[in-house]
């Protein structure tokens, strides 16, 4: 019988590669929290209409990437391919967005029938920051130095830059996008086959082609900045200026517009040129009027979504993983002969006990003592515990240094504890 294996494009995270993982989200949990931000969890399943009404049903996502099924009621859902519009659904439902601010995030899988390529796959992991309540570009502002902060907490400052842009209001870009769908209509026959194909349905997309063709017909079309209304002009300089004051970096890039339909006003993504050609890490922007088009009451948000698997990757590609990631033990506790079985695990829990902090691992299985070290080697632990009949006897352990060219030593049992907290912490 043939084995069955995993959806193409849906991987599997090994245990060799949960550390890093472990690493990331825990390092973006501990910045999130220096803010203020609170965790929130939704459902990885929703009404199929809640993607429709807020991502856009001409949008590459609702037409070719969602994954939709009927379920046993008839009713139409759609595994999540992004988390913006469920977290202003599970907000709006349970009141938090009335009459108060909000600081949320949410981590977990999104879906998208993409082709799979490295970076990129059908489930993805993403964790999402969004903002209700707050008008102004100084909550913008804060969630791009919170992202530089983060950076350098994992070791990328330097590695990624700040591309930013304003796109204005909804009517803004209406008259925007008719000045553009009049000019690139001259060029239509030498677009490339999405574009000829967005010119109907989204042109702004158009912008950020990377065909050289149409580059090159979109050097002389007309400049989104030029049909900016004066709220957002004044938006988005008081938000460069507060970059400024803050020590970060950025470019306005006219070009970059995001793809999804409830954007307005200030977009961003920060990108790393260590990847090819997925170079996006972070993306978002402000999407005042979604909680509104959603049933809710008018509400001011902002927010980004950062690709998990993207970063993980640019942390690997770039040797950023620090060493003590991978180390899965501490301490490996050994047992030589039947009597030292019950001592040992007993020792172990004594080791758990004082030492909370370290990786305490202990030998299950028998073998020889030749072979528990070679196991206790492969652990990544940094000192192996021996004890044998012998040792019980005495009230000792062998001490044995793993990673250190030293010689074992014999330790009583009653210091080991503080002997290993010792020699972990130099």
């Amino acid at each position: 019988m043939a084995k069955i294996q995993a959806i193409r494009g849906m991987n599997d995270i090994l245990p060799e590669q949960t550390p890093v993982w472990q690493f990331v989200e825990a390092t973006v949990r501990r910045v999130l929290a220096q803010y203020g931000y609170q965790e929130i969890r939704m459902p990885i399943v929703e009404q199929t209409d809640l993607f429709k009404r807020s991502i856009g049903e001409v949008t590459d996502i609702v037409e070719k990437e969602m994954y939709t099924f009927e379920d046993r009621n008839g009713d139409s859902l759609t595994l999540r391919p992004e988390g913006t519009a469920g977290c202003v659904r599970a907000a709006e439902e349970h009141g938090l967005l009335f009459n108060q601010t909000r600081r949320l995030w949410y981590t977990g899988p999104m879906f998208r029938h993409e082709r799979p390529q490295k970076g990129r796959y059908r489930q993805f992991h993403q964790i999402g920051v969004e903002c209700f309540g707050m008008s102004g570009p100084d909550v913008d502002a804060e969630l791009l130095v919170l992202t530089a902060r983060l950076w350098k907490a994992l070791g990328l400052e330097g590695h990624t830059r700040l591309e930013i842009n304003s796109i204005g209001t909804s009517e803004s870009r209406r008259v925007y996008r008719s000045a553009l769908v009049d000019y690139l209509s001259q060029f239509k026959s030498d677009l490339d086959a999405d574009s000829q194909r967005r010119l109907e349905s989204n042109p702004l997309r158009i912008l950020d082609s990377k065909d050289a063709s149409t580059r090159r017909i979109l050097e002389n079309a007309p400049c989104l900045d030029d049909y900016l209304d004066e709220e957002s002009r004044e938006h988005f300089d008081r938000l460069k200026a507060l970059l400024d004051a803050a020590g970060v970096s950025y470019s306005v890039n006219p070009a970059l517009v995001r793809g999804l339909d409830y954007y307005g006003k200030t977009v961003f993504e920060w990108i790393t040129d260590s990847l090819g050609a997925q170079g996006t890490v972070c993306a978002g922007g402000r999407y005042d009027g979604l909680v509104e088009q959603l049933g809710g009451k008018p509400t001011f948000a902002v927010g980004f979504a950062m690709g998990l698997e993207r970063l993980i990757l640019l942390l690997e590609t770039l040797e950023l993983v620090p060493d003590y990631v991978n180390n899965n033990a501490d301490i490996y506790v050994t047992a030589m002969g039947e009597g030292a079985l019950a001592p040992a695990m007993q020792l172990a829990e004594k080791l758990r006990a004082a030492l909370p902090d370290r990786v305490v691992v202990s030998h299950c299985g028998g073998g020889s003592f030749k072979s528990q070290m070679k196991k206790a080697d492969r652990s990544g632990a940094s000192y192996a515990v021996i004890l044998g009949e012998n040792e019980v006897a005495n009230g000792t352990v062998g001490l044995k240094p793993l990673r250190a060219d030293e010689p074992q030593i014999e330790v009583a049992q009653d210091e080991l504890a503080d002997t290993l907290s010792a020699a972990l912490a130099s």
